[in-house]
């Protein structure tokens, strides 16, 4: 991957966009599941909406709200197993609406943790599946790697570690220490050892469980916001391009 830092992104407007009728069938349809505290209406969830469809050439990138945060609900997330049927009913939806085009679906930690329950399911067709911060560890500190092993379509991680530069890390070949509690590395490249499907990870370096990355490591790097994010969602097309082609 060409490591030279790319071009600060220029966000498209709505009349610059590319027509949606324009878009071939090869052109995935995204369904973009939200993380435990925030909705999808956060400036995060809409950054990496518009990241995703973008880089993707995506036909659409359906989010949506759980019910126990929709319309401004400030309720404690139930476990990511009683979020499953609604997550299917929204695939179905998007599927019905977008036939023939291939289904991705990401999420955001706990999103990204249902995601794949939902790509798990032997009713629903998944080109790829793309974990945004997947929270591998519980809060009791055990390793919830269920749904990872019975996984039967690819997934790309993206995941962060506190070392000296940006990287894509293909396979199994990660590096040490990690900023994300959540997600330890070295407990991730474990897991990803006994999946039976292919699996990629995507570091983002310096930042936290949202990606967010210090400002001094910024300096230090010479780098920015943008360009580490824009590195990541590069990694992210190359992988679903290859996945959609082998589909």
């Amino acid at each position: 991957m060409d490591s030279s830092p790319p071009t600060k992104r220029r966000r498209k407007s709505k009349s610059e966009g590319t027509d949606e009728n324009d878009k071939s069938s090869s052109s995935p349809v995204v369904v973009f599941a939200h993380g435990a505290g925030a909705p999808s209406s956060s400036d995060w969830m809409i950054r990496w909406k518009d990241m995703l469809k973008n880089a993707l050439n995506a036909v659409e990138v359906v989010t949506f709200d759980y019910p126990y945060i929709a319309g401004g609900k400030k309720k404690a997330p139930p476990k990511a197993e009683k979020l499953v049927e609604f997550h299917k009913d929204i695939v179905k939806k998007t599927t019905d609406k977008y036939p023939g085009h291939p289904l991705i679906l990401a999420g955001k930690s706990m999103g990204s943790r249902v995601s794949c329950m939902v790509a798990a399911a032997v009713d629903i067709d998944v080109a790829a599946v793309i974990c945004l911060g997947y929270p591998l560890k519980a809060m009791n500190g055990a390793v919830r790697d269920e749904t990872l092993l019975q996984l039967t379509v690819p997934v790309m991680f993206v995941q962060v570690p506190l070392l000296n530069c940006i990287t894509l890390r293909i396979k199994f070949e990660t590096t040490k220490g990690s900023k994300d509690g959540l997600c330890p590395l070295e407990k991730l490249e474990a897991v990803c050892k006994k999946m039976k499907i292919h699996s990629e990870l995507c570091v983002i370096n310096g930042g936290d469980h949202s990606f967010k990355i210090g400002k001094r490591h910024l300096q230090i790097e010479g780098s920015t916001q943008d360009q580490a994010e824009d590195l990541a969602v590069q990694g992210v097309s190359s992988f679903v391009s290859r996945c959609v082609k082998g589909k």
